[in-house]
């Protein structure tokens, strides 16, 4: 039987301790909504803006803006319409959740409100 996605997350401690660290960021923006889904979650604000995905020893974090993230930490970009792009980042440490990762955070939930 497949694991949930909080599941996968309870049983690694480092995707445990990545995804703590996002949920304590997240808290701090008005309205927000954590979605569980099988495989992952989405962070909503009358749209989603961020993605969580689980992975051995880590978690793929995408980011929806209206704009290509350039930096070296971008895993992939994918442009799914006219005005948003889908930027993932892996993070392996918690130490990665840091304020660059933040201000994109933060930049997808503004254009949400």
């Amino acid at each position: 039987m497949a694991r949930t996605a909080r599941e996968r997350i309870q049983g690694d401690p480092t995707s445990s301790a990545i995804y703590g660290a996002l949920i304590d960021q997240i808290s701090t923006f008005d309205g927000c909504e954590l979605q569980e889904n099988a495989s992952s979650f989405h962070v909503t604000h009358g749209r989603a803006f961020l993605g969580i995905h689980p992975r051995r020893g880590g978690i793929l974090v995408n980011i929806v803006l209206d704009r290509q993230l350039d930096s070296a930490r971008v895993h992939r970009s994918e442009r799914v319409s006219a005005n948003r792009w889908h930027n993932e980042t892996i993070l392996l440490d918690p130490a990665g959740n840091d304020a660059e990762l933040d201000a994109w955070i933060r930049e997808a939930y503004t254009l949400t409100a």
